[in-house]
C-alpha cells in the first residue's frame, strides 16, 4: 500500500505557510472526488499549556473516529478554527492534517491543532472616563467625571474556560464586584453556572432626559443612589453555536429624596427604598467567522427581560421588555465586506420608570451621527449598514525583544468603511422635553477601522446626521 504525505492546513490569520498550506488543501480537497472520506483517526493537540484538552475538543465540528466527505471536511476544519477563535483564548490556530494511509476511496490522517494561548491573568488599573461613550465624555471634557482603581480579571481559570472578576473602582461611580463563571459542570459540557455581587453608588447620577441629552444630579458630600445586586446565571450550550442564559438577580436600590423631586417618574412607585426580583433570558446564535470583528457568518439573539416578580412588594414594579438583534455578514468580493444589522426593543408598558428605561444612545444601540444624544423610548428599532474594504488585510508580524508569543505575535488590518444608519425610538413618556424621540432619525459617513489582536477594535468615524450635524467620534468595538 502506497504510504504519502497529506498536509491539510488551516492557519489564522494569514501566516505566510498557511497561507501556502490552505491553497495546497484546497487544491487536494478541489481535486479529490466527493465521494473520497476522510477518516479522522486521531486528534493530538500542541500549545495548550494552561487550557484543558476537552476545553479545546468541545470546540471541534469532528470527532477522532469520524468520516467525513473531503468537500464538507475542509469547511469542518475552517470551522473548528473559526470556534476555537472565538473562545477568546487563542491568539494563533492552526490545524493541519498528516495522511497515514490511503484505502481505495478512504484517506486516513491524523488532526493536529496548534495554538498559541493568551495571556489570560489581567490585574490592572482602572482610569476611565464614567460616560455613555467616549464622544459623550469628549463634548464637556469633565475631567470629575473619571473612574479609578483595580481590576482582576482572570479569564480561563484553573484552564476549564472560567472567568473569574474583581473589581474595585473608586471616583464618579464608584462599584465593587466579584463575579465568577464556570462553562461546564455536566460530563456533556452543556450546563455552565455562574454567580455575581456588584455593589455600586455614585456621586452623581442622571435624573431625566431633556433635549435628549441627560440631566444629571451631583451630591458632594453624599450618594443619590446606592445599589446592591445578587445574581445568579444557568447557560445552556447544546451545541457550539447556540447557547442559553437564564439568570435570576435580586436589587436593592436607595435614592435621596432629591431625585425623585426633581424627576418623580424616576422610580415605580415614588419611593427612595427599592427591592425587587428580575429575570433575565437571553438565546443567541452565533455563526460569525471572527465574533470581534466579522467579515462572514450571521448572529441572532432575543433577550426576554421580566423586572419585578411579585415575590416581595416589588414597590409596583411590573415591566417586561423583549429585545432581538439579528446581524449579517457578508464577503462582495475579494477584499470588499458588507454588513447590516437590525435590533428592537418592545416593553409591556408605554409608561416605566426612568431607571430602566433605555433606547437609542446607550451602550452599542444608538444612530450614528447622534453619539451626543440619548433618545429616550420604550419601544424603539434600529438599522445599520456598513460597506468596507481591506485596506490593509491581516497581516502577522513578530516583535523579537518580547520573549512570549503570546504577546509577540500581533495580528492586525485595517479597513475603509462607508456606513448608513437610521433608526426610530417610540416615547410615549418624555417626548415633551425632547426632539428626536417620535421621528425617523439617520445618519451616514465614513470611517477606518483598525482590528488587531486580543479582541481589540479601534474605529474613527466622520460623520452627518438628519439635522445635518458632523463630527468625528471614536469606539472600541466592531460596528456592527
Amino acid at each position: 500500500m502506497p504510504r504519502f504525505l497529506l498536509v491539510l492546513s488551516i492557519v489564522g490569520w494569514g501566516l505566510i505557510s498557511g497561507l501556502k498550506a490552505q491553497k495546497q488543501t484546497d487544491e487536494l480537497l478541489s481535486n479529490a472526488q466527493q465521494e473520497t472520506n476522510m477518516v479522522v483517526m486521531d486528534i493530538i493537540l500542541s500549545g495548550n499549556k494552561v487550557t484543558k484538552d476537552f476545553i479545546m475538543m468541545r470546540e471541534l465540528e469532528f470527532n477522532e473516529g469520524d468520516t467525513i466527505a473531503a468537500g464538507r471536511f475542509k469547511l469542518k476544519l475552517i470551522e473548528s478554527k473559526e470556534n476555537l477563535l472565538n473562545t477568546s483564548l487563542f491568539n494563533f490556530v492552526t490545524i493541519t492534517g498528516d495522511t497515514l494511509g490511503r484505502e481505495e476511496d478512504y484517506i486516513l490522517l491524523n488532526v493536529r491543532i496548534d495554538v498559541i494561548e493568551r495571556w489570560y491573568i489581567w490585574p490592572f488599573p482602572i482610569f476611565e472616563f464614567a460616560d455613555r461613550n467616549f464622544n459623550a465624555w469628549w463634548k464637556d471634557k469633565d475631567f470629575s467625571k473619571v473612574n479609578y482603581g483595580g481590576f482582576l480579571e482572570w479569564d480561563n481559570f484553573r484552564g476549564r474556560k472560567e472567568v473569574l472578576k474583581l473589581l474595585l473602582r473608586f471616583g464618579y461611580d464608584e462599584k465593587y464586584q466579584l463575579y465568577y463563571e464556570i462553562p461546564y459542570i455536566n460530563r456533556k459540557k452543556t450546563i455552565g453556572l455562574g454567580v455575581g455581587l456588584d455593589w455600586s453608588q455614585s456621586h452623581e447620577i442622571s435624573y431625566r432626559t431633556m433635549s435628549d441629552t441627560l440631566q444629571f444630579f451631583k451630591a458632594k458630600d453624599s450618594y443619590p443612589r446606592q445599589e446592591l445586586k445578587l445574581k445568579s446565571q444557568l447557560i445552556y450550550r447544546p451545541d457550539i453555536h447556540n447557547t442559553h442564559y437564564a439568570e435570576l438577580s435580586y436589587s436593592k436600590i436607595s435614592l435621596m429624596d432629591t431625585v425623585l423631586m426633581l424627576n418623580p417618574q424616576y422610580s415605580a412607585a415614588g419611593e427612595t427604598d427599592i427591592r425587587y426580583f428580575a429575570i433575565y433570558y437571553k438565546y443567541k446564535s452565533d455563526f460569525r467567522d471572527y465574533a470581534p470583528y466579522p467579515l462572514e457568518g450571521y448572529y441572532f439573539d432575543v433577550i426576554l427581560n421580566k423586572f419585578g416578580l411579585g415575590l416581595i412588594r416589588d414597590n409596583d414594579l411590573n415591566v417586561f421588555t423583549l429585545q432581538s438583534t439579528f446581524r449579517k455578514y457578508w464577503k462582495l468580493a475579494p477584499r470588499w465586506y458588507f454588513a447590516s444589522l437590525f435590533t428592537s426593543q418592545f416593553s409591556s408598558k408605554n409608561e416605566i420608570p426612568y431607571m430602566i428605561q433605555s433606547g437609542l444612545g446607550y451602550h452599542r444601540v444608538f444612530v450614528r451621527g447622534y453619539e451626543l444624544y440619548v433618545i429616550d423610548g420604550q419601544k424603539y428599532g434600529l438599522f445599520r449598514s456598513n460597506i468596507k474594504f481591506a485596506l490593509v488585510p491581516t497581516r502577522v508580524f513578530n516583535i523579537n525583544f518580547i520573549k512570549t508569543q503570546r504577546f509577540s505575535k500581533i495580528h492586525y488590518a485595517f479597513y475603509l468603511n462607508l456606513f448608513f444608519d437610521a433608526g426610530y425610538a417610540q416615547d410615549d413618556q418624555f417626548s415633551e422635553m425632547n426632539r428626536f424621540s417620535n421621528q425617523f432619525l439617520y445618519g451616514t459617513g465614513i470611517g477606518l477601522d483598525f482590528v488587531t489582536y486580543y479582541d481589540m477594535v479601534f474605529r474613527l468615524e466622520w460623520s452627518m446626521n438628519k439635522q445635518h450635524e458632523t463630527g468625528i467620534f471614536i469606539h472600541f468595538m466592531a460596528p456592527i
